[in-house]
């Protein structure tokens, strides 16, 4: 699964002290875990987007399409 190519949005909460984690490519997914550290954050959030495959796959639903940038040459 190291080859996942969904975002992942990392931003301090002031009022939770600690990173959430956002995985805005699937529905539902924003804030769908933290982290005490931005590390923390960072690995929390790719078990979690790696189980979010797996359930999906597992239920038989189609992934959805990762947001892509166009980068302007």
């Amino acid at each position: 699964m190291n080859k996942l190519k969904y975002q992942m949005i990392i931003q301090w909460s002031e009022a939770d002290s600690c990173f959430l984690v956002g995985l805005p490519d699937f529905p539902g997914q924003l804030w769908r875990t933290h982290g005490e550290t931005y590390e923390q954050a960072v690995s929390n959030g790719t078990e979690a987007l790696e189980s979010l495959v797996i359930a999906y796959e597992a239920a038989g639903d189609r992934l959805p399409q990762p947001t892509t940038v166009c980068t302007a040459a």
